[in-house]
């Protein structure tokens, strides 16, 4: 198995964890804010468990981008790149929106732990965790769009 195909794999998998951790951080967000919860460590863990498994993705991510992917930045290398919507989505929308996903869940993270109290603690945590979840669903090349994009690597 080529370096490559190792990567790719890792980043297909650990995009579950991405989502998981996303939802349930979702999920105490606005359980927390909307019952006016106190802000427990075990809120706070699971958005650093969301925000920790989206800082893989992109390292996992940009090894692809930088290096071993054929649809990253050397798919960006060839003439009439953009013009070729696999290679822009890679090479382009899905890195950019990805970061941008990650940053967004960082800054909500910790303008969740800066909140003066615990509702808006919740409610902060829970809009950026939103935002960035939204644009990581948007971004992920299902294989319910595209059977050649398998859900699960191996």
């Amino acid at each position: 198995m080529s370096a490559y195909s190792v990567l790719l794999v890792l980043h297909s998998w650990s995009r579950w964890l991405v989502v998981i951790f996303g939802l349930i951080a979702l999920y105490r967000g606005y359980v927390g804010w909307t019952g006016r919860r106190p802000f427990l460590g075990a809120d706070n863990g699971m958005g650093a468990s969301f925000v920790g498994s989206m800082h893989l993705q992109v390292l996992l991510g940009l090894g692809l981008y930088f290096g071993l992917s054929p649809w990253g930045l050397n798919a960006m290398k060839q003439a009439g790149a953009m013009k070729d919507p696999t290679a822009r989505f890679f090479g382009v929308e899905h890195i950019a929106v990805m970061l941008l996903a990650a940053v967004l869940a960082q800054v909500g993270r910790s303008l969740s732990k800066k909140a003066p109290d615990d509702t808006l603690k919740h409610r902060r945590a829970f809009t950026y965790y939103a935002i960035a979840l939204i644009l990581v669903l948007l971004m992920i090349p299902w294989g319910i769009w595209n059977p050649a994009r398998p859900l699960f690597r191996f």
